[in-house]
C-alpha cells in the first residue's frame, strides 16, 4: 500500500509538470546606479577637501648659493658711455632695427649726422642693467629685439622724423626728450610744436601789447582831465572877456 502511494505520488524520473511558469521578456530587478548630476559634479569638486602638504623641517632646504658674476671691463666701459649719453643729450630715440640693409644704414647715418644726430648700438642686456639702477626705468620695456639710439645734445624731432621717412625698416618705438618720456605718438605730436624763437616772439610780442594797452588805459584818465581843464579855462576866459566889452562901451561914448 504504501509503495503503491509513494509510486503514484512521488514523481518518476524524467516526469515534467502539466504547468510550467515560463518569463516573457521580464528581467530580473536589478538597481543600476544613476549618473550624478553635472551641476552636483562641480560642487563637489570645488568642494573636495585637499588636505595640506607637510612643510619641510627648517634647516632641511638650505638655499643655493648663486654665483656672483663679476662684468667685464667692456661691460662698465659701456655702461659708463650711457651715463654720458643720459646725462648730455636731451634726445634719445629709441628706434626698432627690421632689418635694414647697410648701403641704406649708411645713407641714414649720414642724413642724420648733417644735422647732428648721432646713432649708438649697445646690447639690450647692457642697456636693461644700466636703467634698472637709473631714473630712466620706465623706458626699460622699449629695448625688445635689435634697437638703435639716436642721441642728440638738442631736441632735433623734426629733423629725425624728416630722416626717417626714407627709411621704412626703422620703426619709431619712443624717446626721452627734455627728460620726458615720450610714446611714438607723443614724439610726433612734439614735432607739430613750433621752435622756441618762435614762441619766444608771441610772447614777447603779447606782452609788448598788454603794456601798450596797459599804458593808454592809464594815460587816458589824465588826458581826458587835463582836456576838461583846458575847456573849462577856455569857457571861463570866454566869459570874462564877454563881461569887460559891455563895460568899456559907455566910457568912451
Amino acid at each position: 500500500m504504501a509503495a503503491t502511494l509513494c509510486g503514484r505520488l512521488l514523481p518518476k524520473q524524467g516526469w515534467q509538470p502539466l504547468v510550467q511558469s515560463v518569463r516573457h521578456g521580464s528581467k530580473a530587478v536589478t538597481r543600476h546606479r544613476k549618473p550624478m548630476h553635472i551641476l552636483k559634479q562641480k560642487l563637489m569638486a570645488i568642494t573636495e577637501y585637499i588636505p595640506p602638504k607637510p612643510a619641510a623641517p627648517p634647516g632641511a632646504l638650505t638655499p643655493r648659493a648663486k654665483p656672483v658674476q663679476e662684468e667685464s671691463g667692456l661691460v662698465l666701459l659701456m655702461k659708463k658711455e650711457l651715463q654720458t649719453i643720459f646725462q648730455e643729450c636731451r634726445m634719445i630715440a629709441v628706434i626698432q632695427n627690421n632689418s635694414i640693409k647697410s648701403e641704406d644704414m649708411l645713407h641714414l647715418k649720414h642724413r642724420l649726422c648733417n644735422h647732428g644726430i648721432a646713432m649708438k648700438f649697445f646690447p639690450n642686456q647692457v642697456i636693461r642693467s644700466f636703467l634698472a639702477q637709473s631714473p630712466y626705468v620706465n623706458m626699460e620695456p622699449l629695448f625688445i629685439g635689435p634697437n638703435v639710439l639716436f642721441v642728440s645734445k638738442e631736441p632735433k624731432v623734426k629733423e629725425m622724423l624728416l630722416s626717417l621717412r626714407t627709411s621704412p625698416q626703422m620703426v619709431l618705438v619712443g624717446a626721452c626728450v627734455e627728460r620726458t618720456l615720450m610714446s611714438r605718438q607723443g614724439v610726433l605730436n612734439y614735432a607739430k610744436l613750433p621752435s622756441v624763437t618762435v614762441v619766444q616772439g608771441e610772447l614777447v610780442s603779447g606782452l609788448t601789447i598788454l603794456t601798450s594797452q596797459l599804458t593808454s588805459l592809464i594815460q587816458h584818465h589824465p588826458a581826458h582831465l587835463t582836456l576838461l581843464l583846458q575847456q573849462y579855462l577856455e569857457q571861463q576866459a570866454g566869459e570874462a572877456s564877454a563881461e569887460v566889452e559891455p563895460e568899456e562901451s559907455p566910457a568912451n561914448v
